[in-house]
């Protein structure tokens, strides 16, 4: 039997092009970028690399390369390092040539991108550490930035985590206030179904081992254990594995890099945390002049 590939993450180019052209458009305003147009002559040449400052992993390479271009289609962008590969202080990741006030005026976009991302990539894989010798995987939530949860999202495949779902028509997760307007777990799982297409999953969120019992009653796809604690969990996994066993198990609430660990310890088959995406520190990468 072949075994499974396993492909490095790739985004839309139109998807890129699109998001860029309109960080841009933020940036330059309504004159361009005045401190460069005023103190750099037109012919004037430029030759730098971005380089990381820091330990981390690499993410948003593609959307650098994009600003460059987007000003100027004959900047040279040569990348060194790829996203998803880890970084040391001083690493280049890329060399880029062309007129200088076009890379000025490219920069900020490009390195907003890649200190953003980059720091969600590192985050990710730290989160992922902790819990490599277990079966679970880190997952990220919805809490993403308004217009970038796509390269967010893909930010987290580069760290080597994965994804929960995209958005609110991609899959059914009934949470607690679902429940509370409902009336009951099994009501709500069953409307659900009802409504949704055979390729559709449901997930749903229980707080307690009395609401997973009921809920595994309706067979769902997956069962989110909702701030749970170690031993509950424990409790909860062989609970799913007794009544339900074709029920996915996913862990949320208080994960923290001291405290994931224990949660995939207790047999869950996934972890979704929301900080990832929404409190990772940027990652410090900056443009300078090359030496050679």
């Amino acid at each position: 039997m072949t075994e499974p590939h396993s492909y490095k993450p790739e985004l839309p180019s139109v998807m890129v092009d699109d998001a860029v052209r309109a960080a841009l458009r933020e940036d330059l305003g309504r004159a361009g970028d005045i401190t460069t147009l005023a103190t750099i002559p037109p012919g004037a040449m430029a030759d730098v690399v971005i380089a990381s400052r820091e330990d981390g992993v690499l993410a948003g390479m593609p959307l650098a390369r994009a600003a460059f271009r987007a000003i100027n289609p004959d900047i040279q962008f040569e990348t060194l390092i790829d996203d998803g590969e880890a970084l040391a202080p001083g690493d280049i990741v890329a060399r880029i040539k062309g007129r200088a006030r076009d890379v000025l005026s490219a920069e900020r976009v490009a390195l907003n991108y890649l200190g953003h991302l980059s720091g969600i990539a590192t985050a990710t894989a730290q989160f992922a550490k902790k819990i490599a010798h277990t079966k679970a995987r880190v997952v990220c939530t919805r809490k993403t930035t308004p217009g970038l949860r796509a390269f967010e999202k893909y930010a987290v495949r580069c760290g080597g985590g994965a994804n929960h779902r995209f958005g609110l028509d991609d899959a059914i997760l009934i949470k607690d206030n679902h429940i509370g307007v409902v009336g009951s777990v099994t009501a709500t799982i069953e409307a659900a179904r009802a409504y949704i297409g055979h390729l559709v999953k449901i997930e749903v969120e229980v707080d307690t081992l009395e609401q997973l019992a009921e809920a595994l009653s309706a067979n769902p796809d997956v069962v989110l254990l909702d701030n749970m604690n170690a031993a509950t969990l424990k409790k909860a996994v062989a609970m799913v594995k007794e009544l339900n066993p074709a029920t996915r198990t996913e862990a949320s609430g208080g994960v923290k890099l001291e405290t994931i660990a224990e949660k995939a310890e207790a047999g869950v088959d996934y972890i979704s945390t929301g900080w990832i995406t929404h409190s990772a520190p940027v990652l410090d990468l900056g443009l300078d002049v090359a030496i050679r």
